[in-house]
């Protein structure tokens, strides 16, 4: 697993397929951690030994959000927020998936994404994991100065983006991929209404953009976003 420094209080961990984000609030008594998606289910060591290297206690993990219910999402989710007694939060329409109460829905693949789903189906298969709150459009997380919950359906039913708007940064879930270079993200349920929630995304005009696939966009981000949401 690589790590990489987005800002000072963001950091991204890069896994084999798949990527989370590390974000950390702090103030005179302690830090205090959000994970962005976990990875897949054998990330959770991994995750914990970055963030110490980064000399933060894992303990220090308050929430985990999880953009979406896909095995590299939410594999090791459920472990980190056992350990360190998290708050696991997704979305109403995702959250039976991740508990296992629902098969996730095939996405629709065009042809040139055939070999692509070949290489995903490769990710372990998650545990069943507890959602302790479900969350919906507009609703406020309680860390970044006031996250926003943005419903942004397409790639599953229940994805979400999170915008901390006081920081100019945009996690995007894999609604928008950054693999080479800016795009519609891969292996949607529903390629036109992933499109229409690409664009409201790109409305936002964040000035960092994390993606679930792909480099963080750091320069010309809201210019690029907009471009591209465009031409998707």
């Amino acid at each position: 697993m690589d790590l990489v420094r987005v800002t000072p209080r963001l950091h991204m961990f890069r896994f084999p397929i798949g990527q989370a984000y590390l974000w950390r609030d702090e103030d005179e008594d302690e830090d205090e951690l959000t994970l962005v998606d976990a990875g897949d289910v054998n990330a959770a060591a991994p995750i914990e030994e970055a963030v110490r290297g980064l000399g933060l206690d894992p303990a220090a993990i308050r929430r985990i959000v999880i953009t979406h219910g896909h095995n590299d999402h939410y594999g090791a989710a459920g472990e980190l927020a056992e350990r360190y007694g998290a708050e696991v939060i997704a979305h109403r329409l995702d959250a039976p998936v991740i508990r296992g109460e629902r098969p996730r829905a095939d996405p629709v693949l065009l042809e040139w994404e055939l070999p692509l789903w070949e290489h995903a189906l490769r990710v372990p298969e998650a545990p069943s994991t507890r959602v302790d709150r479900e969350v919906e459009d507009g609703d406020v997380l309680g860390f970044g100065g006031g996250a926003v919950v943005v419903h942004s359906p397409g790639h599953t039913d229940g994805s979400i983006g999170i915008h901390l708007p006081r920081h100019g940064v945009l996690f995007t879930g894999d609604c928008v991929a950054g693999v080479g270079q800016v795009m519609l993200g891969v292996f949607n349920v529903d390629r036109d209404l992933a499109r229409t929630s690409f664009r409201r995304l790109a409305a936002l005009a964040p000035s960092v953009a994390c993606f679930g696939h792909g480099d963080p966009l750091t320069t010309d981000t809201a210019k690029v976003l907009q471009a591209t949401a465009e031409q998707a």
